[in-house]
């Protein structure tokens, strides 16, 4: 965390720049510094001549901060307890020379400049970013470790600074514990508050790249400068509260950070649906003396921040009582105070080493002839190569936990502990780490412990959210300063049933209408929608020209039965289809009446010849054989043969009288009884439904036989099919008739294709429908042929910016929660959806 105030001088701010605070501040040395040019390598009072008599620390940082109030004490009480304990630097005083950067990168570069023309062995701070950016450069050069306990830009862990030393938590960890907070509450995107400065632009950037890893993102970087006006913060937040994102990560500097909430509070904009999370400049202003704490809860209600944890423990409880600091003011105390004892445990090992502490002239600043400045000032500490390698193998347990650095140059075990403010206190509903990521159990009790234990099931408590809410934000709002959006709606003049012009409030009415509305009513946020009609009135509009102005970005969606066809798709997006829909024949039908002989038509001529047969040869088969045995089937030859015949279709209606004796004549007789009885029941239900169902016939057998013939072929004005009939089916144009109404329809079917009419109409089913509920002399002909439906329409582009997300994306195929948003774009061409997904 940085700590610097608000910047007072906006021309002393405007040096902010890396590189320039180190040559101007060479040019200005000679009238800052003061050359000392003393060594510290006297004679120490145990005669041991390896031992000086005292060696010298720096720390540089804001006296009038936050944090500069709080870890200057610290400090002080770290170097008298070093200076009172005999195992550490025997002999040996540590001294601390304390420069003030006064808020300013410019002056805390030159402060910088005259610690290290003092002949230190190393510096602590600086607690600003900015700063520690420019005077690495230096510290490399002299072979001074930069001990930093607040400067968490994650870029000072580069190897371009070797001798920046991070005695605190770096940024990188505190963006990753931030996007596992968004990642668990499942919000995708979110809005960056930050301070443009080395600080600010770092602990996004990893924001950005921790947040990209859970697939999500953010959508719009909040800039505020050094020392921002109220005014200034009041219009940058009034542009992002326009923006449909409502989670906001506030990343700023302590003495500067609560202007921000207090210009949200003026807005309204800590109020239920929004989501603030801090980072740990707004636990370091909690736990400072600083600001009342009362008016800092005021603020702040509802607000999710995070603090760097710091185990509890028994050198840390005696300490706390040593200085003026509460247990939750000593974060980044503790880390300072850690630092004078990692400097002197490093200096120990030095000088146990047998190691002195020397200066010599660095040959690269020689002094210019005829040049003021007096860079031979500046010496390069001749064993700080050393003291730095003991630095990064120092371990031991200090205050703020154990002080050890990993291969990658940071402390181990980095956490933190995530509370919320609610009421009058602050709650901690969980942790984070590295090794367990989010939990509601300590970070030291899952060190030793399996990760996979149940009291880590839950991974964080309940939250009270702004507006004293305890349901889960959505974490986004339709922007409240929207234009309504334009809804194309079709004119048409048939089949009303669908979509209309009416008189009402939205000028419009149908089932296309009904359905949109209902839809439109599950949304969880309001929609002002303006229906426009689209048409002349006269004949139904064309439906791809409908499609082309909302891909035009003339109309924002358009609502109707509009049928989702393949063109289609390439220029628009369409919502899943909310009624089936194809094409289907249709053609005249000519109604075949009954008459006396109606009885026969259940069987073809062919089928009564061969029933006959058939009877005829059972009967033969029973006579031969029963009538050797049978006298039922004896007599004269004309008396044998009607007997035959009686029995043969006496059977058809189970009234034979003559008996069978014989075994193989009752089974045959038995065979047959059973085939009568199925002729009987065919018979029945063919002739039962000739008789009451009027049968009609078309000339007309399918697609086919509709392709093959010369006939005209009717459609729909507006409709699809024409371009199907053309472009798929190779259907002459010539023999396509434009019909608009169902009246139209009827007409041109009686008239027929020799008179001026059609042979047969294609169009939708649905249309179909209505027209044959109406008009009961026509029929459809074979199957529907397409597959298609009916579907409402929106523009689509891939919106990389927060003020394009789409108000209807709930309706459509794409998520709202996703990564790829529909919308009405500015200005730009419509990209197809192949290209929104690879850019996505």
């Amino acid at each position: 965390m940085d700590g610097s105030k608000v910047v007072k001088n906006a021309t002393l701010s405007s040096w902010s720049s890396e590189m320039g605070y180190a040559y101007f501040a060479a040019m200005l040395l000679c009238g800052f510094m003061v050359a000392s040019g003393t060594t510290a390598a006297n004679q120490n009072s145990t005669g041991d001549p390896a031992r000086p008599a005292e060696v010298r620390i720096g720390a540089l940082f804001t006296f009038d901060s936050v944090i500069g109030k709080a870890v200057r004490p610290a400090i002080e009480l770290a170097v008298a307890h070093v200076n009172s304990d005999p195992s550490i630097l025997r002999g040996t005083k540590l001294s601390v020379l304390m420069q003030d950067t006064n808020c300013s990168g410019f002056i805390g570069t030159i402060e910088a400049l005259q610690l290290l023309a003092k002949d230190v062995i190393a510096v602590l701070g600086p607690q600003s970013s900015a700063v520690a950016h420019v005077i690495s450069h230096t510290v490399n050069e002299l072979h001074v470790p930069l001990i930093s306990f607040a400067a968490t830009d994650p870029t000072l862990s580069s190897l371009e600074y070797p001798y920046f030393v991070r005695s605190t938590q770096s940024d990188y960890y505190q963006m990753d514990a931030i996007a596992s907070i968004i990642s668990q509450y499942q919000w995708k995107q979110v809005i960056t508050i930050h301070v443009d400065d080395d600080y600010g632009r770092g602990g996004i950037m990893a924001l950005g790249d921790a947040l990209a890893k859970r697939k999500c993102k953010i959508v719009y970087k909040a800039k505020l400068p050094p020392g921002a006006a109220n005014t200034t913060i009041e219009n940058i937040l009034m542009q992002v509260n326009e923006m449909e994102s409502r989670v906001y990560v506030i990343h700023v500097n302590p003495d500067s950070g609560l202007n921000v909430f207090s210009a949200a509070k003026s807005l309204g904009m800590m109020s239920s649906g929004y989501v603030w999370i801090a980072t740990d400049w707004l636990s370091a202003v909690m736990d400072s003396s600083v600001h009342g704490t009362t008016d800092v809860m005021e603020l702040t209600q509802g607000v999710l921040v995070l603090r760097q944890h710091v185990s509890h423990s028994d050198i840390q409880k005696a300490l706390l009582s040593k200085w003026n600091l509460t247990r939750n003011g000593s974060a980044y105390s503790m880390r300072a105070y850690d630092s004078v004892w990692l400097v002197a445990h490093a200096a120990e090992r030095l000088l146990s080493e047998g190691n002195t502490i020397s200066f010599s002239a660095d040959t690269n600043l020689r002094a210019t002839k005829g040049s003021n400045l007096q860079l031979d000032s500046l010496r390069i500490f001749n064993n700080g190569n050393k003291l730095l390698e003991n630095v990064w193998n120092v371990n031991f347990s200090g205050v703020s936990g154990p002080v050890q650095f990993t291969l990658d140059r940071n402390l181990i075990h980095p956490a933190y502990d995530i509370l919320n403010i609610g009421g009058t206190g602050v709650r901690t509903i969980g942790y984070w780490s590295n090794i367990s990521g989010l939990s509601v159990v300590a970070p030291e009790n899952l060190y030793s412990s399996a990760l996979n234990s149940s009291t880590n099931n839950v991974q964080l408590h309940s939250v009270i959210w702004p507006g004293q809410i305890t349901e889960k934000p959505r974490g986004w709002e339709f922007s409240y300063h929207g234009k309504p959006m334009r809804i194309g709606v079709p004119l048409r003049t048939s089949y009303k049933e669908f979509v209309t012009q009416d008189n009402g409030p939205d000028g419009v009415k149908g089932f296309a209408v009904d359905v949109f509305k209902a839809a439109i009513s599950l949304l969880p946020y309001p929609v002002s929608c303006d229906f426009v009609l689209f048409g002349d009135g006269l004949k139904n509009p064309s439906y791809s020209d409908l499609v082309q102005k909302v891909s035009e970005n003339y109309f924002d969606a358009a609502i109707g039965d509009i049928a989702i066809v393949t063109n289609r798709t390439r220029l628009v997006d369409f919502t899943q289809p909310y009624i089936e829909s194809g094409l289907i024949i249709v053609a005249p039908a000519k109604e075949v009446e009954s008459n006396a002989w109606a009885f026969l038509k259940p069987f073809t001529f062919q089928m009564w010849c061969v029933l006959g047969v058939i009877f005829l040869f059972v009967g033969a088969v029973v006579w031969v054989l029963e009538h050797r045995t049978n006298t039922e089937f004896r007599g004269p030859p004309r008396q044998q043969i009607m007997t035959v015949c009686w029995f043969s279709f006496s059977t058809m209606f189970f009234a034979h009288r003559e008996n069978t004796v014989s075994a193989l004549g009752r089974f045959v007789l038995l065979i047959w009884l059973f085939v009568v009885l199925i002729i009987n029941s065919s018979y029945t239900a063919s002739l039962t439904s000739l008789l009451t169902v009027q049968e009609l016939t078309s000339g007309i057998q399918g697609l086919d036989s509709l392709i093959s013939s010369s006939s005209a072929i009717g459609y729909q004005v507006g409709s699809f099919s024409r371009n199907y009939l053309v472009d798929e089916l190779n259907i002459a144009e010539s023999r396509l008739v434009p019909l608009n109404s169902a009246s139209d329809y009827a007409r041109a079917l009686e008239l027929g294709s020799g008179n001026g009419g059609v042979a047969a109409i294609i169009d939708e089913l649905p249309y179909v429908e209505i027209f044959l509920s109406k008009y009961c002399k026509f029929k459809t002909v074979g199957q529907v042929f397409t597959k298609s439906g009916w579907g409402f329409v929106s523009g689509f582009v891939c919106c990389n910016q927060n003020t394009c997300t789409h108000a209807l994306a709930f309706l459509f195929r794409i998520s709202f929660d996703g990564t790829v948003f529909c919308c009405r774009p500015s200005q730009g061409t419509p990209l197809l959806p192949r290209t929104c997904q690879q850019q996505s």
